[in-house]
């Protein structure tokens, strides 16, 4: 046994005759934060996609040491969780719904108490809690995704560009939300064009481009690489 969570190995995803992802491995322990970074349409999301069963894939995905089930259901029930780039969340449903959507695979009382878990962490969708989540700011949308998305227990967090389309204090925010949820025991691979702030708060990096892994370490290795440095993590990463 090799004690990781998830491995991938030779991950090849291909949109018609387009190959996007070319052999991804990679692999993360438990209660680890590993990131994922890189340029637009370097194919981070692709990757989450794939882990999650959304896109088809060849290679191989190991989950918890077994084979990953092949639904996107059945990866959901065995713990899996996508926060999706755009949130995707009901816009004319009030938060609170949109929360217990979260929990469709378990049973009202665990709904309610994990409910009144998410409205402990985020105090401010407890205040918002009958209001339409089309209503909400940037920063409390992205708060709701995350809320949904512990509504299932997950054991893996898959997070897809959490601070996209927020302002610098915000995001500060978010991702001190992503660090302080593996204190609960979750794990998270997190995709984020954001470098340098992600690498803060990763114990683990990957740097994708072109749908190949180019490099990989600890993050604060990542962080002080001179050639990451002057092309992801300057003034404009």
């Amino acid at each position: 046994m090799s004690g990781n969570l998830l491995e991938l190995s030779d991950i090849h995803v291909s949109y018609g005759r387009a190959e996007v992802l070319h052999g991804i491995s990679m692999s993360m322990k438990p209660g680890s934060i590993v990131t994922v970074i890189g340029a637009n349409g370097a194919g981070k999301s692709t990757l989450l996609n794939a882990i999650m069963g959304i896109v088809p894939s060849s290679g191989t995905i190991v989950y918890d040491g077994a084979p990953v089930p092949r639904s996107v259901e059945g990866r959901v029930a065995a713990g899996l969780c996508l926060v999706p780039e755009k949130r995707e969340l009901f816009a004319t449903m009030s938060v609170e719904d949109n929360i217990e959507l979260g929990g469709f695979l378990r049973n009202a009382s665990e709904r309610a108490e994990t409910r009144e878990e998410v409205y402990a962490r985020f105090p401010r969708l407890a205040e918002r809690r009958k209001q339409l989540a089309g209503t909400l700011s940037g920063g409390e949308r992205q708060m709701l995704a995350l809320g949904r998305a512990l509504m299932s227990r997950p054991r893996l967090l898959l997070l897809d560009e959490p601070s996209l389309g927020l302002a610098p204090k915000i995001v500060i925010d978010i991702l001190n939300i992503v660090s302080e949820l593996r204190k609960t025991g979750v794990s998270i691979l997190l995709v984020e064009q954001n470098a340098r702030a992600a690498l803060e708060i990763a114990d683990e990096g990957y740097l994708v481009e072109l749908g190949e892994v180019r490099l990989s370490g600890p993050a604060s290795e990542m962080a002080v690489n001179p050639a990451l440095m002057e092309s992801y993590l300057g003034t404009h990463s």
